[in-house]
């Protein structure tokens, strides 16, 4: 589907050093290109460290079992892994390096989740995950570049995407969460600033939060995490929370129906800092603010935040890209 939009670019350089406040962007210059479509391409935090591409051009494997998705997944050779029809396992399958993950016309994890554990370079995109009984994705120990796209989730036990000890340069972007409690969590404990601390440097854009309850996202000590024109809709407990010094830039969302939008602090977590820039409120709150924010390294496209419902109802989820 052909999306016409209103695009807004994002330009900083990895040597800027400047800070977001409540009240300006030093050193960011935003430009107007009307003409602009419908971007799916790769953005945000996972094209910083070398960048992220996957299995590249290794070899195909198409896999229809638990078992033959098991073995793919856990090899340690670079590949493309194509998921057909629908796999029903259980627990957390370990995903190695350098993997590109595909779903097929309506592929979809059922019962199970992915564990990238450690390992670096990995692509999922255009699957279907329910029901899963731990969590869906699960990112950690100092696993880096990973890119999470055009996934749905819904029905499950604990978190969609949860990314924790120490992990890095990651995107997660066009997904859907539906029928869901606990969304994306950043940071899994206030005891593991050792490890997190100067990591968990993540960007979310784009997604659909829909009528999913909390944690989009929930972020411990990651600073700058960069949340920009996602849609939240309906959400029942709150948008975006920061804490343990984290710091979180809100920018261009469209929040319906969200009583807490974003806020300092969740639950026994102390506050972290967070700046709200261009955001659109229907029949919400106001959020909460406060601090300043590390300078974003990379450029990206900002799309204008009225537009972003119509854009992210059309483009979020799974089936939504030829892959």
């Amino acid at each position: 589907m052909r999306v016409v939009r209103r695009r807004l670019t994002l330009l900083t350089s990895a040597a800027t050093v400047a800070l977001l406040t409540a009240g300006a962007l030093t050193g960011v210059t935003a430009q107007a290109n009307p003409t602009a479509t419908a971007d799916y391409g790769l953005y945000g935090w996972a094209t910083q460290n070398g960048g992220t591409s996957g299995g590249g051009n290794a070899p195909t494997t198409t896999v229809t079992s638990a078992s033959a998705l098991t073995t793919a997944l856990g090899s340690t050779s670079a590949a493309v892994i194509r998921v057909s029809g629908t796999i029903s396992c259980s627990g957390m399958l370990r995903v190695r390096s350098n993997k590109t993950i595909l779903g097929n016309s309506g592929a979809t994890i059922s019962g199970c989740g992915f564990n990238i554990n450690g390992d670096r370079n990995v692509i999922i995109r255009n699957l279907t995950f329910r029901g899963w009984n731990d969590d869906a994705i699960n990112v950690q120990e100092s696993a880096t570049n990973i890119w999470i796209d055009h996934n749905t989730f819904t029905g499950g036990y604990d978190g969609a995407v949860d990314i924790k000890r120490g992990s890095d340069f990651i995107t997660v972007s066009w997904n859907r969460v539906y029928n869901h409690d606990k969304s994306m969590l950043l940071g899994h404990s206030d005891d593991n600033g050792s490890q997190d601390r100067g990591h968990l440097r993540v960007t979310y854009h784009h997604n659909w939060f829909d009528a999913s309850t909390q944690r989009h996202p929930r972020v411990r000590f990651g600073n700058p995490v960069h949340v920009y024109n996602n849609y939240y809709y309906n959400n029942s407990g709150y948008g975006v929370a920061s804490t343990m010094g984290a710091g979180v830039l809100v920018e261009g969302n469209y929040f319906e129906n969200v009583k807490d939008p974003y806020h300092l602090g969740e639950g026994s977590s102390g506050p972290g800092t967070l700046v709200a820039r261009n955001n659109h409120f229907v029949n919400s709150g106001g959020g909460q603010t406060g601090g300043s924010v590390a300078g974003i390294p990379y450029g990206a496209p900002i799309d204008s935040a009225s537009s972003v419902k119509s854009i992210v109802t059309a483009g979020a989820g799974a089936g939504k890209i030829s892959v």
